[in-house]
């Protein structure tokens, strides 16, 4: 069964859950709150990383960042890019007869002028980069010519709201997410994630924020209001998600769920099981294309990592098992790697970066971890286990409890067996620290006790890639 032929999906930075829709009562987002209300919206969505590149590559091709390569940021001096450009979810719709687009945020592949983006990826035009009004004009005309034309069309469109972004509303030191148009909102009070002191700073912050998601919602509001005014919504299916979580202390940059927890909601005309419906359980954004090619009556790709979705909602079978994070290189190599079940987390730090690395590009932090005393000073242990219905917050770290012995068998066993399907760098790299050998033979360790064949020591030569960008700067910034 197929249904809407063309594919818009939204997107945007570092949003996390952060809307009414997911239960935060403080936030406006009427415009989005009302999509989910059409659609199946997924309670428990995650990014594979919990940063930009390597989560927007898995979401547009369906493939981890050990595979597709981007394993770091896109753009200089990082360049990460992927393997294979060819893999990219624009390029596999057009060679299916579609015509493709992209506007906004493009930092999925090596970020290059825009026609060389479109040919590498696929796409028919490209105009990246531009704040909220430049990108809902730019769609609205996108959709103009889409309903001119026969062809169904993929349509990826990508808000820089609400990332962080440079004001001379600032005070010296900081960067808040207002930039030069956004308006702070407490309207509806302040929600303070609970993993952050409730001080001032973080009140001051989350006003901000609040004011960005409210000003990106508005702009989603105007894209959905012109496709219906083009009677183009019946069909067209509807995505819409952010690449990872909150970039606040302990969220992005992280492997707690902070970091990689993420909204997504699809509408689906004709498919009745798709709508006004709330989705349990894990799903991964590596999920998402194949998805969206069952929904269009195409075939899965064979190189493929993630599951379609469409036996969840219209079959009710059991969604994901575990669900898969990584974190390599950032704006410092920092190699984790985590694994996620209904009710578990294991986290492996394979080095002795700081515990939560600082996702706020500012010198001076407005909110602090509740959990770090104020700091982030000191480094992770090689294994974290959370008791995740007993500890949502992941802080009463278990690895160590012989009560927790079985679980974090199973735990490093489905974590190992992903890395080995995955041809993860980590496990065939000599060690550039002496935690990262202690880290593997942990993971190593407790996977065997559940009957996994044991890791071999390292031998494999580490990818020039990490290597090089191991001693890149830490005080360099994320700019997209």
């Amino acid at each position: 069964m197929t249904t809407a032929r063309n594919i818009l999906l939204l997107h945007c930075h570092d949003l996390g859950r952060f809307l009414g829709a997911y239960e935060v009562p403080t936030v406006v987002s009427p415009h989005l709150d009302a999509l989910a209300a059409q659609s199946a919206l997924f309670e428990g969505a995650f990014a594979t990383a919990p940063h930009c590149s390597p989560a927007r590559a898995s979401l547009f091709t369906g493939t981890y960042p050990q595979t597709n390569g981007v394993l770091g940021l896109t753009h200089d001096p990082f360049g990460w890019d992927l393997t294979d450009p060819s893999t990219h979810l624009a390029g596999r719709l057009r060679a299916a007869g579609y015509g493709t687009e992209l506007i906004g945020v493009h930092h999925e592949s090596r970020v290059l002028p825009d026609d060389v983006v479109a040919e590498r990826l696929g796409f028919d035009r490209v105009r990246s980069g531009g704040d909220r009004d430049t990108v809902v004009e730019r769609t609205v005309e996108a959709l103009d010519r889409a309903a001119a034309s026969d062809t169904p069309f993929y349509l990826q469109v990508g808000f820089h709201e609400p990332h962080r972004t440079p004001s001379k509303r600032d005070r010296p030191g900081v960067m808040g997410f207002l930039g030069d148009t956004v308006t702070a909102d407490d309207s509806l009070g302040l929600g303070i994630p609970p993993y952050l002191k409730d001080d001032e700073g973080a009140r001051e912050e989350i006003a901000e924020l609040q004011g960005a998601v409210r000003h990106m919602d508005e702009g989603v509001g105007s894209i959905l209001a012109h496709l219906d005014a083009l009677d183009l919504s019946d069909d067209t299916l509807v995505v819409f998600t952010t690449d990872h979580g909150l970039a606040l202390p302990r969220a992005k940059c992280t492997l707690y769920d902070p970091g990689l927890e993420v909204a997504l909601m699809m509408r689906v005309p004709g498919r009745p099981d798709w709508r006004a419906r709330r989705v349990e359980g894990q799903v991964s954004h590596v999920d998402v294309l194949p998805t969206l090619f069952e929904l269009v009556g195409l075939p899965q790709p064979a190189d493929g990592q993630g599951v379609s979705l469409v036996p969840v909602v219209e079959q009710d079978r059991p969604a994901r098992t575990h669900t898969f994070g990584q974190l390599t290189h950032h704006i410092y190599y920092d190699p984790k790697r985590s694994v996620r079940s209904a009710s578990h987390k294991l986290i492996v730090n394979f080095s002795n970066a700081p515990r939560a690395m600082d996702p706020t590009q500012s010198w001076i932090r407005r909110s602090l971890p509740a959990d770090l005393g104020g700091s982030t000073i000191g480094s992770s242990p090689a294994l974290e286990l959370y008791d995740l219905a007993r500890d949502p917050h992941e802080r009463d770290n278990r690895a160590l409890d012989p009560a927790y012995e079985g679980v974090r068998g199973e735990l490093a066993a489905a974590l190992l067996d992903w890395m080995r399907a995955t041809g993860d760098p980590l496990l065939g790299a000599p060690p550039l620290q002496r935690r990262h050998q202690d880290a593997l033979t942990a993971l190593g360790d407790a996977a065997h006790d559940h009957g996994t064949q044991p890791l071999p020591g390292p031998s494999a030569p580490l990818c020039h890639s990490l290597a090089d960008k191991a001693v890149a700067s830490p005080r360099e910034r994320e700019t997209a």
